[in-house]
């Protein structure tokens, strides 16, 4: 066997394969709105109602990595560092909240000794 034989058929299996692959993929894969024709009609409820809250939790994951790609740091450490700064954010508004009710307390105290 020469080799353009060969080469003509090692061509044929090349565009074959990466022509042919793709194209019978796009041709079974089914659509979403056909998929989600064949989902028993409580699937499509739910499906239809966690929607919004599955488009907000990758809308929050896109915000997320969007911003851990400009540090510097790997993600697992801009991840803990923005975890920490959450947490130190919570106390200190549990502190302020707590400071509030302290004080309501003491005038309220303060008040019912006066009325006596």
């Amino acid at each position: 066997m020469s080799r353009t034989g060969m080469y003509a058929k090692m061509a044929a299996v090349f565009l074959g394969c990466s022509i042919g692959g793709p194209l019978i993929m796009y041709y079974v894969t089914p659509s979403e709105g056909e998929l989600f024709k064949r989902f028993n009609p409580d699937l499509q409820k739910r499906n239809l109602e966690m929607r919004p809250e599955r488009e907000r939790n990758y809308k929050d994951f896109a915000a997320k990595m969007i911003e851990y790609s400009k540090s510097d740091k790997p993600i697992w450490a801009a991840e803990e560092e923005a975890r920490m700064k959450a947490r130190e954010e919570i106390l200190a508004r549990e502190s302020e909240e707590r400071k509030v009710r302290e004080e309501r307390a003491a005038a309220m105290r303060a008040e019912m000794q006066g009325a006596r």
